[in-house]
């Protein structure tokens, strides 16, 4: 049994039939996004890969490079503009989290980055002890600096 060309049988029409009933939208449909460079850059960048195989780098992760100012230009040379920045910007102890915000990567992109540079020696990652028992009174001052924040 075929549906009626009526209001209600061309709205349950498949889109492409229903022109024949006079419900065709003659503006095409918008073209489905091309990628752009900047969409493609962290794919390149991380050679396709979509998790860190360095299991030490976390969001709050802070990281160091390993040069001075002066030697850092030498010892960059050749590497893409993303994996230079992240060395200049680790002149300073730096978070994982907060390199991946100064320089508007994909937190998982910077992994990616932080641990190459890591395995080729360009940054030492520093581990803050976790595991030391803070007094309540410490913990009671967070919790209300929390609050006073929200």
């Amino acid at each position: 049994m075929t549906e009626s060309p009526d209001a209600g049988g061309a709205a349950r029409l498949p889109p492409y039939l229903r022109h024949a009933f006079g419900d065709f939208n003659p503006t095409p449909p918008p073209p489905s996004p091309v990628p752009s460079e900047e969409t493609l850059r962290p794919f390149v960048l991380t050679s396709g890969r979509v998790s860190s195989s360095d299991v030490d780098i976390s969001l709050e992760t802070q990281v160091t490079t390993n040069y001075d100012a002066a030697t850092a230009a030498y010892a960059t040379v050749g590497l893409p503009s993303e994996l230079r920045a992240i060395i200049t910007l680790c002149d300073v102890p730096m978070s994982v989290a907060e390199i991946s915000a100064r320089l508007r990567l994909h937190l998982g992109v910077t992994r990616i980055l932080v641990g190459d540079l890591r395995a080729a020696g360009h940054l030492e990652i520093h581990h803050q002890d976790v595991t030391e028992n803070h007094s309540p009174d410490v913990i009671l001052r967070v919790i209300r600096g929390l609050r006073a924040i929200t």
